[in-house]
């Protein structure tokens, strides 16, 4: 049993995971200021370690630095375990062919090792996140790189903040038509349409630059709202991808 902590720009997801299983997940917001983040850690972890008492090891993927540093002092104080960073204390053994391999985020290499390991090689990752990205693994599963870009709240707040008349999006939801009535459902059917659109076409593009089809596995916050908008061109829906892919390199080590 182990403790699988994502650390992700607007969120930090906690799976409570045996073996592939995952047991529970806990969320909180990433992007609160220090002293707040670190409330809402210890108050995480010491229920975290009353419900779990046994828990040994935790394994950390983060893209965030600050909120590791918080994460990482308060799991030592709360669960009386020194966590592993992946990146940093372990590696994900995946080959990674990217230029410069560190620009690559921990989080995409371990979907994509998650990926290959659960799915078979050739595979693409859509992590549908703060950013959407897109994760090669070719045939030879070897990670080839991808494609990034703004996600659908970053690209809904930036509508909202660089123009004088759109409102902003509060909640993200899917549009209720392809044509909008009125701004805000306008708004919602250019994101969801135009990034489904989007999402069909790269998967196509990317698809014919490969030796044979990839399976496509889409992951991440907004998966569920998404997925009727490239359903036809999904092969498997994991949310929880990057738990499992956190557990497997913990257990190439152990």
């Amino acid at each position: 049993m182990i403790l699988a902590v994502d650390i992700g720009n607007t969120t930090i997801a906690c799976g409570v995971c045996a073996g592939r299983k995952i047991l529970a997940v806990y969320r909180m917001d990433a992007f609160s200021g220090k002293a707040r983040l670190t409330k809402e850690m210890e108050k995480l972890c010491g229920r975290i370690y009353r419900q779990y008492p046994s828990l040994r090891d935790v394994v950390i993927c983060s893209v965030v630095p600050k909120a590791l540093a918080i994460a990482e002092g308060v799991i030592r104080r709360k669960l009386h375990v020194k966590p592993l960073v992946i990146g940093r204390d372990v590696k994900v053994p995946i080959k990674n062919n990217y230029k410069n391999p560190r620009q690559v985020g921990q989080d995409r290499l371990v979907g994509a090792y998650a990926a290959k390991c659960l799915y078979k090689a050739p595979c693409l990752i859509i992590d549908f996140g703060t950013a959407i990205t897109f994760d090669v693994v070719s045939a030879r599963g070897e990670y080839e790189g991808g494609i990034i870009i703004p996600g659908l709240r970053l690209s809904a707040e930036s509508l909202f903040q660089k123009t004088a008349l759109l409102p902003r999006i509060d909640a993200i939801r899917a549009p209720r038509s392809l044509i909008g009535k009125d701004t805000v459902e306008s708004i919602l059917s250019g994101l969801f349409n135009g990034y489904g659109a989007m999402c069909r076409g790269l998967i196509d593009q990317i698809a014919g630059t490969m030796s044979r089809r990839p399976k496509v596995i889409i992951t991440g916050g907004h998966t569920r709202l998404m997925q009727k908008f490239i359903r036809k061109k999904i092969d498997k829906i994991d949310q929880t991808l990057v738990f499992k892919g956190i557990v497997l390199v913990h257990q190439k080590i152990s």
